[in-house]
């Protein structure tokens, strides 16, 4: 008779446990047994596992020591709400790179040089990158999953020095263009030449549209440019009418379009809640007054307001430190680096992307991973 199985059953070790471990734990996990790592690298297995991600900012930070910028995720503490400035997870080095945009669990890096800019796209998780030569002529506007047929695409506009100079490479148009990941096809005019007002501002990801807060300083009132991308065409909403001019961002929170705004000359930050969407109805939740160890604004710094799947995040950034605030406008926390200008934020997958092979260039396991 055979012994009696003293551990738990796979069925509840695996989808139960293992389902909901973060990448770096399940990865130690499959050297356990092949019993494990056979059932953790099933496609099945990886797409619930990847769903079950939190979806977390991204930092970047220049590290004195070694002398090159990484790309950290911002783990919160699930009790606190508080950043664990001393477990910030580096996914990427970053030498000549930045981090320009994010979609799911996909980066989109551009390098630092403006008069020969280039573009690579990367997975952290799996570690997989490539260049992506066929959009060197255009600015990189958003990354989507396009619904309805799976693909990643990217929203591109024509670089403003080759359009103001009328210098289009034959074959390029004015206007909006797609780019599906991994095809062999040139990026797809759609037209829209009239979004280029917004096409290099930062946007997010709503419920399947990219959206751009455009404020009264750009078209002298409050709207919110939408693209939506199934369609792949744009329209306007209305957007909360705030009290000054000041630092905005949007961003999902409780299943809802937010915007944050700062307010410098009051030192308050006001979170604002889309309560009806369809009649583009805002509601003021709360507003954050600074506490008294953020300096007076002078121009040099950054505030941005984000949504965990754990807590509301707020940070102040100003030189090379960052200040996280609690909803009641008390300091909680200090670590250092700097902030991009729009909240990108990462939700790891294992899941390998099928479109990398098809870009010419494509490397796994090689820079810029740690």
């Amino acid at each position: 008779m055979a012994p009696p199985h003293r551990g738990l059953p796979d069925e509840i070790a695996i989808w139960e446990i293992l389902i909901r471990l973060d990448i770096k734990a399940l990865l130690r996990c499959r050297a356990v047994c092949r019993a494990w790592l056979r059932a953790t690298s099933t496609r099945e297995f990886l797409v619930v596992h990847h769903g079950c991600q939190p979806t977390l900012p991204l930092l970047s930070r220049f590290d004195g020591s070694v002398g090159h910028r990484t790309l950290d995720i911002i783990p919160l503490d699930h009790k606190t709400g508080l950043v664990a400035a001393d477990q910030l997870q580096s996914i990427a080095r970053l030498d000549d790179m930045h981090l320009l945009r994010s979609c799911d669990s996909l980066l989109i890096l551009c390098t630092n040089n403006m008069d020969d800019r280039h573009y690579a796209i990367c997975n952290p998780a799996t570690r997989q990158y490539a260049p992506l030569r066929q959009i060197d002529d255009f600015e990189v506007s958003g990354m989507y999953l396009h619904r309805s047929t799976g693909e990643y695409r990217l929203l591109l506009y024509p670089c403003p020095a080759k359009v103001r100079n009328a210098e289009l490479p034959h074959g390029l148009h004015d206007g909006c263009h797609v780019f599906t990941l991994g095809s062999c096809e040139p990026p797809r005019h759609i037209g829209w030449p009239e979004a280029r007002e917004v096409m290099f501002e930062a946007n997010m990801l709503f419920h399947g549209s990219l959206l751009w807060y455009m404020g009264p300083e750009n078209i002298k009132k409050d709207i919110i440019r939408v693209f939506d991308t199934t369609a792949e065409s744009f329209r306007h909403m209305q957007a909360p009418v705030l009290p000054g001019p000041g630092e905005t961002n949007l961003f999902e929170m409780d299943g809802m379009l937010t915007m944050a705004s700062c307010n410098y000359a009051a030192a308050v930050i006001g979170i604002w809640v889309l309560q009806d969407y369809e009649n583009e109805i805002w509601t003021l939740k709360c507003q954050i007054r600074l506490p008294a160890e953020v300096p007076k604004f002078d121009g040099d710094w950054d505030v941005l307001v984000t949504c965990s799947d754990e807590a509301v995040l707020v940070l102040v950034a100003f030189g090379y430190k960052i200040l996280q605030i609690d909803i009641d406008g008390k300091l909680v926390a200090t670590f250092h680096g700097r902030l991009s200008h729009e909240p990108l934020r990462l939700k790891q997958s294992l899941v390998l992307h099928t479109f990398f092979p098809a870009l010419e260039g494509y490397v796994v396991n090689d820079l810029p991973f740690m």
